[in-house]
């Protein structure tokens, strides 16, 4: 009589269980019953496990399943204490996912490796530059100062003292990793006298120290185009952190913040401003000046001319960016009324007032509301 536990028995699942349910399943009950994690029972935790782990390959695998489904355990020819897993290569990928994150094994189940490259990519870096609002508008050549990692000049970025170089690795033999028999399984580990390189630097560079690098400020020019807006991001290709022993540096990321403007208020590429104007310029119309970026622009506004009223002058905003034309200037007039009278302006006032009368209805809702959102 056959004496195997049934699969989906062993894994506590169900027959229609999904692929991801089997999964987790099995990764559960490794973890679990792993020798490594029973010490004081390895060799009941290792026959569970080893239990489990046969569940596992032949439910984890599409043709085997449906043979089990169909035949039991006579189709996957398990035959017990002489039983040895047979992966395919997705369910390799499995166990490395499974085990690799618990116990940082480079390779489960003893692949030939190799040492892994010294050299290495260096960090992206960020450097936060405050501009003005007119800074933004024409564009600027500034230097920056950062702090980051340089290839070292005395050794090149090797770490080696000048004259020699790094030698194999005496403890991995330079493979990089060091095996382990675990048993059916054969386990890899990164080698810890080299770090997984399979070379070592017997005689250190003096100035590096080993590293192949040193940390320094660099002065670097950065163009800033006219048009950047608070939070434009530039690249710099190349000017991050030097990369180790001879690595690509990585990249500068400039992140423009630009300062608020005491009299505008910018929408993408438009500008916006208020200014106040007198009772008499609002009823009778008037020309004065206003501010822009480029100094005092002429503005004329009708008679009648009612509080809140904006008026566009274009041309007068920011530069796009990208080189396509500018955004326009929007002014808001704000009628100012006296609060304190001169007696002849007080006669005049009276004098006018009776021809100046308007009915006291109140307005209707979108009138007021007008003004309240004249700058959208």
């Amino acid at each position: 009589m056959n004496s195997k536990r049934d699969y989906y028995e062993v894994l506590g699942v169900s027959r229609s269980a999904s692929e991801q349910e089997i999964k987790s399943a099995y990764r559960k009950l490794a973890l679990q019953h792993h020798p490594d994690r029973n010490p004081d029972n390895q060799e009941a935790a290792s026959e569970k496990f080893k239990e489990i782990t046969e569940a596992y390959s032949v439910l984890a695998d599409a043709e085997k399943r449906a043979a089990y489904d169909r035949y039991g355990h006579a189709a996957v020819g398990g035959t017990g204490a002489g039983w040895s897993p047979d992966f395919g290569s997705s369910i390799f990928s499995d166990f490395e996912d499974i085990f690799g994150d618990l116990f940082g094994f480079g390779d489960v189940f003893g692949r030939s490796g190799r040492p892994r490259t010294r050299a290495s990519r260096g960090d992206d870096l960020r450097y936060d530059l405050e501009i003005s609002l007119e800074e933004a508008a024409q564009g600027m050549d500034t230097k920056i100062k950062i702090p980051r990692w340089e290839n070292c000049s005395t050794c090149h970025g090797t770490g080696a003292k000048v004259g020699s170089e790094p030698v194999t690795c005496p403890t991995c033999g330079g493979r990089g990793q060091l095996r382990h028999q675990q048993g059916f399984f054969t386990i890899s580990r990164t080698c810890p006298a080299c770090q997984g390189m399979g070379r070592v630097i017997r005689e250190a560079c003096s100035t590096c120290r080993g590293k192949g690098r040193i940390y320094q400020e660099k002065v670097l020019g950065i163009p800033i185009p006219p048009g950047v807006d608070d939070g434009t991001r530039l690249r710099v290709s190349g000017e991050g952190g030097a990369g180790e022993f001879g690595g690509p540096a990585g990249d500068l990321y400039v992140v423009v913040r630009v300062r608020k403007h005491t009299i505008f208020d910018r929408r993408g590429r438009d500008l916006y401003c208020t200014v106040p104007i007198s009772i008499a310029q609002a009823a009778l119309g008037a020309e004065f000046r206003v501010p822009s970026l480029n100094g005092q622009e002429r503005l004329r506004i009708p008679e009648g001319t009612q509080n809140g009223s904006v008026f566009r002058i274009r041309g007068l905003g920011m530069p796009d960016v990208n080189g396509h034309g500018k955004g326009d200037l929007y002014v808001a007039v704000h009628v100012v009324v006296p609060t304190r009278l001169s007696r002849d302006q007080r006669q005049m006032l009276e004098t006018l007032a009776p021809s100046l009368r308007v009915e006291n209805k109140p307005l209707e809702r979108h009138v007021g509301e007008k003004a309240k959102n004249s700058f959208g």
